[in-house]
Formats: C-alpha cells, structure tokens, sequence
C-alpha cells in the first residue's frame, strides 16, 4: 500500500512540470502490459520519490498490485533487510513455495534459522514468488535509495529486475546521484530526472508562494536551478537571510548539505519527545511500529508514539497504515534527523533498540556494536556470532563487515587479532575486498605480541603477496610456517585448517614444483581422523596429474556426485579445481555456472573467477572458442576491478590460446611474453607454462616446428613428463609432432614411451586420443601408424574435444596420403578441415586444404560432380559464397532468409564433391574447366 499524499511540487494532484517524465517512465516500464525496469536517478531534491510515488499511485489506480521498500543508510549492513521490506506482507506466500525455495527465502529473511542458502536458490525462490503474485494481476515494485539497499537484498533485486520481463513483473528504482552505496546499481535501464525547466519551477514558486517578493522570487530561482525541492524548501531561509549580505546564497555550497540544513532546521522545532521519535525511527530502519513503540517505553526520558503527530502534521513522516510502518517523506529527512542528533544520543537509541530487538540477534548485535564505545568481549562474541549468520546467508561483504566491528570492540590480545585475520581472510578469499584485507591485516598483526601467526591471517597473508609484489616462495614459506608451527590440531573439521591447506596448494600449484608440496602432503598425513576428501583429491589430481591423477578419480567421482546438495559456492568451485587435470570440468559445468551467475548477482568476487576459469578452460578444449573469448574478457574486468592480479593469467592465457589457434600468432606471442614475464618475477612457473603453451600453438600455427619444439620442451623436456608440472599433459601432442617434423624421432619416441609409462591415456578420453596419436606420429612403419591413427580416433568420447580430434584426423589423412592412400585420405582431411572452419583455426584450415588438394580432392576426373548438376539458384549461392560472403549476406543479395541459403549449401557440397565452404572456389574454378583441353586450344596458323 502506498501513500495517498499529494507530492509536494504538485498541484491538484499534478505534478509540476513532470508530464513528459511520467509517461515516459510509465512507456519504459510496461506496467500492466509486460513488465520491465528502470532506474530513476537525479540529484537530492530533484523529485525521483515524488515521482516515484506518482507512478505507484497511478499504477494503483488501474488495479495493479504495488510493493515498496526503501535504501535505508543506517541499515545498510543488515542483510536481507531491504527484501525484508518488500516481502513482509507475503509470508503466506512465501509458505506456499515448495520446500527448497520456501526453506532458502526463510532463512534468508530471519524467519527462521537453518543451513545458509545459497544467493541463487534466494533469488531464484523471490523470483518465484513474485511470478505467482502477479500471476493474480500485474505487479510494481517500487525500491526508493536504491543504492542503500543493503549489499545481499541488492544482489536478488538485481537479480530480479533483470527477468522482470519474463514475469511480467515492473521494477522501478531511485538513485541520488553522488550517492556513495555499498554496491553498483548499474545493472537497470536509466532514467535520468533533470530538474524542473526554468518555466516550470517560476510556475511551481508563484503557485505556493504567491506573495513571495519579485527580488526573492529571481534569487530563488537562481540558487535552487530547477531543484523542486529546494524551490519549495529555501523561501523561510531567504526571508531570514534578507539584510545580510545582500541576501545572497553562498552559491559554492553543495545542495544536499544545504537542503540537509533546511530539514535540520524544520526537525529542531519540534518538540523534543517528537525529535527522538524521529531519531528512533532513523536508526531503526524499517519504521517497524511495534518496535518504535516498545523502544519509547524504554527510553529513559519517556515519550509515546503520538509524539509523532507534529511530525506527520509537518509532512516530515508519515503511516503507512496497511503494513504499520512509518515512512519518511524523503531520504534527507532521515538523514537530517541522525545528524542533527548528539553521538550519546544515538548511542542511547541504539542501546534501547537491542534491548527491544531479543529475538533478532543479528540486528541486536548490530545495535550493541553502535551503543558500546570501549571494548566489551560480549558484545564482540555476539558480533561474531552474527557473522556468522550473515556468512551463511552467503554474504561475504556483510560478513566481512560485521567482524570487523566485532573485532573493533575486542580487547587487545589473540581474539582481537583473530578476528581481523578472518575478516581479512574473507576479504582476500572470497569478498574482492584486498586493499582492506590488507589493513586489517596490519591491524591483526598490531593487536597481539604472540610470534605465532594465525592461520586465517598467513592465509591472507599469502593471498595477497600473491596479488602485490610478493613471490610464490614467500607466500609458501610464510603460509607453511603457521601450519607447522601452530598450536592447532590438525583436526579435520577444524574449517580454519582446511582454508588454509586449500591456499597452499593454490600457491604449490603457482610453483609448480615438487618440494613445494611436500608440507601439504605432510600436512594431510596428520589430519584426523583422514584429511577431507576435496584436499585429498587436489592433492592427486592438482599437483602432479601424470603420476598421481588417476588415483584421485574416486574422490572426484565422490565430490561431483554430492554437488547437487552443496550450496556453498567455496566448494563448489573446489571441487571443479579437482575436477580440472582429469578431463571433468564438464561433469561440473553447470555447478560452475551457477556460481558465476551467483557473482554476476553480487555474490563472491574470488569465488566467481574461479567458476569463470572453469568454464573457459572447459570451453576451449571442447571448442566452444566464442563462448570462452566472451568469458575471459568478463574475467579480465572482474580481476582489474578486485585487484585480483594473480588471477588474470588464466584469462589472458584463454585469449591468447584462440589467437594463436585463429591465426594471430603476434598477438599470442605478445600476451604469452607478458605472462612469463609476471610469472618468471613472481615464481609462478605454472603460468609459465601455460604461457608456454600458447606460443606452442603460435608456432605450430605458422609451421615453425622447431620454434614449436623449444617452447613445448621448456615446458616438460622431451622423454619425460615434468613432476608436478601438470601443463606438460596438454602439450604432449605438440610435443611429439614439433619433434617428428624437425628430425628428432627418436626422442619423440622417448616421450610416446614416458605416456605409456605414465599410463596417461587412463586420464580421460582426451589423453586416450592423443597417446594413441603421439605413437603413430612417432612411427616410421606406416602400417603400425594408421592402425594407430585409427584406434586413437575410435577412442570413445574423443569427438568431445574438437580441437584435438580435428588435429588427430588432419595427422591421419597427412598419412594416408603419404602411404599412397589418396582416396582414403579425404574422408578424415575433410573432416578435419569441417571441424577447422568451425571453430575459425585459420592457419590448421589453410593445411588440410593444401593436403585436400594435394590428395586431387580439388580436380575434376570424367564422371566427377560438375556445376552441371546445380540448379540455377544454387550456383549463384556457390559463386557468392565462394566470393567470401557469409550466409547472411548472400541472403541479402538474394533476398532469401539466411537459413535457406544454409541448406542449398548443405546440397550444393555432395554435388560437387566437397565437405566444407573453404573447398567451393576450388571446386568451381576445376569444374568450369573444359574436359578436353585440347578442344580448346587455337587453330594453327599457317607461316
């Protein structure tokens, strides 16, 4: 239910100057029709709330349900207060939601306690719920202060307005502009509010100040450019100003500090009982009545609700009288009421509001912490143990936050210093929170004399040496130091422990040698009763893959199958990074795509750029190239803007392996180079080597096999697979056949015979294809090696990884061919050559149609398939195509659809006895030759 009060630039119930704005607010939202959302913005005082009560008032007039809440600054760190807001009439509702939805969005909301839900399964289940409400009649939700919304109700907001369409549901929000919010609302449509234009705001002042003197009338309206607000605000301050000065406004004062000092003045002359009520009600936050009134019995000094009357008679406040709440007419109201106040004031109301608030601790701690100046350890533990509530609720930021606070309040001594090590922890591991995580740090390391380090503050520690100028050897050695010199037990449930073994073997993966993980080995050995199954796995499958990977697949099988029931997005992007060196990240890809659509709705920035790393890898070696371009540009910005610097490798390395493939070797080769240089100063060999793989690639691209060969070798040198250098299984193929074209079979021989020594091919199918294909390359009996070629593409599964098969089919034509076996070379040359053109690898496109041709593929025999056999309309197709157009634009030309052209051209390729589009200029060119050249040639001429 909204307010019924006219807004106060309005007349007769119409806004002033607004006509214009209204209906095309109204256009951009479909309300009623299919729903949209938008963001209103403008400076303070410009009208979006009046604006926004225009539209919700006219959208109730039609019959459309209304839902609204409001930015609330001094709740800002409360989670879930803002969807408190909106969905506290729906708790029937919210009850008929099936079990998972209605359990998450409970908890979510503090009805009850339970394990933390995910942010996804939350917004999935408002989603939900508020499909099923309009699902009656249409539905407006109204968000005012936007960027106040606390950072967890933003995050499912966000998440809503951006499906509003498909439920047709509206969604229309405000925004001040300079408005320094926890989060960036910058995921809705804006609508930017100008001010009134001059004719508007002159109509607006003589209609409410009709006496109002010419002189002030122009000095009003010079000062207050257009804002609505001020117009009808300053006219007492220009009166009182009249003799001083000439009566000039300070013309270098920002608005919203003069309009704050305007509401300032109107609140002081209150009585004193209605000033604290409107105090009480600012920092309470949700203008809960039966709190307001239960906090006013408690005050010392006493007072009542009715004290509110000559507030609501000032228009300042007013009662939402469906869900009894009391509302401020403007955000600057609120913030006026809390600045006009003293700082023991405040304390009071806040130590009076957690005394009435028993039975929500969350916000009762909160309001402990904002009462208690020095420390007291009680309010510090309750801090804690809120949380704790927020970080199950999935809220990292949040939690973060309120540790903080917590540890504000902590005496001096290891408490103090632990639970700043964990905020720090949370902030560098999970919240994108680094230069924090970095003051808290200090301040952790300031708070206690022990020489001991905690293990949150080393893993911290660590995490951001890793992200600043500190090497991998650093970091390991700082990190190893507390977890062998601690007093902890090495307990595995003990959470602290097992983050901190996790943040080893990231930076034991980053060295990529074999004494780095020798702590961690150590380490697991003694945790009771067994170490956890996902740092067993990583410590198979993640650290030395060739050896130790396929000792790991049960525990892998064991974390894939239990993913539909965790919720946590730290596990779930743990258990992808065990899936990772074993071909698995598709039996976790649609687990990684909910952790990136949990940060894309403001959910953990680290935890997000791992599900992003995932899937790129994912997507390259199953040729899903466009797709995995895409994700690493939005990894690349998601780095920058945490600062997460030891993480942008993986994505420019996904760039640089397309480029490489698509035929930009100097592009590759440059982004490669500039990833061995940070890995070469950090230690980070590992990023080396996948650096070192893209110029692999590069050079394979361009035929320089011996350029290829040194790059792969440097990686893991020839005959052997480098311990814990677990790039060195994707190179292998690159390897073998660098080797094989530079005259070096007997070391590519060396290295077929550490594969099967490894037993590789028992990784994953992808390594089954390519031990079988190194071995043929690596034979000179051309018997042995198409046997071999054939076995290795009648691996099962093998077709998955498009690229590799592609290369595997183009080795085993090139062999046919050279065995004389030129008919059966085209079949795998011309799929091969298919699979190239569909993924865009130009320079491995340009190779098979050189072997195509080589095989007579391209020339025309007696009886062969002629342009003779196309209709006249699929010739024109062959030759524009042929030309370099693509389907669209032959359609073009045509005036045909693009999928009509698509499927003459799935009948002109058998016609002409070709399998792709990069053959037809070929084939056209051989086909409208003569059969008979000599038929052709001149008449002799006589002497």
């Amino acid at each position: 239910m909204i307010d019924t009060y006219s807004p106060p630039h309005s007349t007769a119930g119409r806004l002033i100057g607004r006509v214009r704005d209204l209906q095309q607010i109204r256009a951009l939202l479909s309300i009623g029709v299919g729903g949209g959302a938008l963001l209103v913005s403008g400076e303070a005082g410009v009208g979006k709330t009046a604006v926004l009560d225009a539209v919700a008032e006219a959208a109730q007039t039609d019959g459309i349900q209304v839902l609204r809440a409001a930015g609330v600054e001094f709740e800002a760190n409360c989670s879930y207060s803002g969807l408190n807001q909106v969905l506290f009439s729906f708790q029937d509702a919210v009850n008929e939601l099936d079990a998972p939805f209605r359990e998450a969005l409970r908890v979510a909301l503090g009805f009850e306690s339970g394990t933390a839900p995910e942010r996804l399964m939350v917004s999935n289940a408002v989603l939900l719920l508020l499909s099923t409400v309009a699902a009656g009649s249409p539905l407006l939700l109204v968000i005012d202060d936007l960027p106040w919304i606390d950072r967890a109700s933003a995050a499912v907001l966000g998440f809503v307005a951006r499906r509003a369409t498909s439920i047709h549901v509206s969604f229309l929000a405000t925004s001040r502009s300079g408005s320094q919010g926890l989060h960036d609302s910058g995921v809705l449509p804006e609508f930017w509010l100008q001010p009134l234009d001059e004719a508007a705001a002159d109509h607006l002042v003589s209609t409410r100040f009709p006496d109002l003197v010419p002189s002030a009338r122009q000095r009003l309206l010079t000062v207050a450019h257009g804002n609505p607000l001020a117009l009808l605000e300053l006219p007492s301050a220009l009166s009182s100003m009249q003799g001083h000065a000439g009566g000039e406004m300070p013309a270098v004062l920002p608005l919203s500090k003069r309009l704050k000092a305007v509401f300032g003045t109107r609140i002081t002359s209150l009585p004193q009982p209605s000033q604290r009520l409107l105090l009480l009600a600012a920092l309470e936050g949700e203008g809960d009545l039966g709190v307001l009134q239960a906090s006013s019995r408690q005050a010392d000094d006493g007072y009542e609700l009715n004290d509110l009357t000559p507030a609501e008679r000032d228009q300042l406040v007013y009662i939402e009288e469906g869900a009894r709440r009391l509302r401020f007419r403007h955000p600057l109201i609120r913030a006026a009421a809390v600045e006009n106040s003293t700082s023991g004031e405040r304390r009071a109301v806040h130590a009076t509001l957690a005394h009435v608030l028993v039975d929500q601790p969350e916000r009762r701690a909160w309001h402990l912490g904002e009462a208690t100046l020095e420390p007291d350890e009680e309010v510090a533990v309750l801090l804690e143990h809120a949380a704790r509530i927020t970080l199950r609720r999935g809220d990292a930021f949040g939690g973060m936050q309120t540790l903080i606070r917590s540890a504000d309040l902590t005496p001096q001594g290891p408490d103090r210093a632990r639970r700043l090590a964990e905020a720090a922890y949370i902030g560098a591991e999970s919240a994108g929170a680094l230069p924090s995580a970095q003051r808290l740090l200090d301040d952790a390391r300031y708070s206690t004399r022990e020489r001991e380090s905690s293990l949150h503050s080393a893993a911290a520690a660590a995490l951001l040496l890793l992200n600043g100028d500190g090497d991998v050897d650093t970091a390991h050695s700082l990190l190893v130091n507390a977890i062998e010199t601690g007093t902890h037990a090495y307990d595995a449930e003990d959470k602290t422990l097992v983050d901190a073994l996790h943040t080893l073997a990231l930076i034991c993966f980053f060295g990529a040698r074999h004494d780095l993980w020798q702590p961690y080995h150590r380490a697991l050995a003694k945790m009771t009763p067994a170490a956890p199954v996902v740092l067993s796995a990583l410590g198979k499958t993640f650290s030395d893959p060739a050896r130790t990977g396929p000792a790991g697949a049960g525990q892998v099988d064991q974390l894939v199958a239990g993913l539909s029931e965790v919720t946590d997005p730290v596990e779930l992007t743990r258990a992808g990074t065990a899936a990772l060196y074993l071909d698995r990240l598709g039996e976790v890809r649609d687990t990684s795509w909910r952790v990136v659509r949990m940060g894309r709705d403001g959910g953990p920035a680290r935890r997000y750029l791992s599900g992003l790393i995932h899937l790129c890898l994912d997507d390259y070696l199953t040729g899903m190239w466009d797709e995995a371009e895409q994700l690493a540009e939005e990894g690349i910005q998601l780095c920058e803007t945490h600062g997460y610097t030891a993480f942008i490798w993986y994505f420019l390395y996904v760039q640089a392996i397309l480029d490489a493939a698509r035929g930009k070797p100097d592009r590759a080769d440059e982004t490669a180079n500039r990833i061995i240089h940070w890995a070469t100063r950090q230690g980070a060999y590992c990023a080396a080597h996948y650096a070192q793989h893209v110029a692999t690639v590069a050079a394979l691209g361009r035929t320089d096999f011996g350029d290829a060969y040194e790059h792969a070798n440097a990686i893991s040198p020839i005959g052997t697979l480098a311990s814990h250098a677990p790039h060195a299984l994707w190179v292998t193929m690159d390897l073998v056949e660098a080797a094989v074209r530079t005259n070096r079979q007997a070391e590519a021989a060396a290295h077929v015979r550490a594969m099967r020594h490894a037993d590789v091919a028992t990784i994953s199918s992808r390594h089954a294809l390519l031990t079988e294909a190194c071995a043929a390359l690596a034979t000179s009996d051309d018997d042995e090696a198409l046997t071999l070629f054939a076995n290795a593409l009648a691996v099962p599964g093998a077709d998955r990884w498009l690229f590799d098969f592609a290369r595997v089919q183009l080795a085993y034509g090139e062999r046919l061919r050279r065995a004389r076996a030129t008919t059966e070379s085209r079949g795998p040359l011309g799929a091969a050559l298919s699979r190239f053109a569909h993924l865009g690898a130009q320079p491995w496109v340009e190779r098979a149609e050189a072997e195509l041709r080589a095989s007579g593929a391209g020339k025309r025999r007696p009886g062969a398939p002629s342009v003779q056999t196309l209709t006249p309309q699929e010739l024109e197709i062959a030759r524009l195509a042929a030309s370099g157009l693509t389907n669209k634009q032959v359609a073009e030309r045509l005036y045909l659809s693009h999928r009509t052209v698509g499927a003459h051209l799935y009948q002109i390729y058998p016609k002409l006895g070709i399998t792709s589009r990069v053959m037809l200029r070929d084939a056209l060119d051989s086909s409208s030759a003569p059969e008979n050249p000599q038929q052709t040639r001149p008449p002799a001429q006589g002497p």
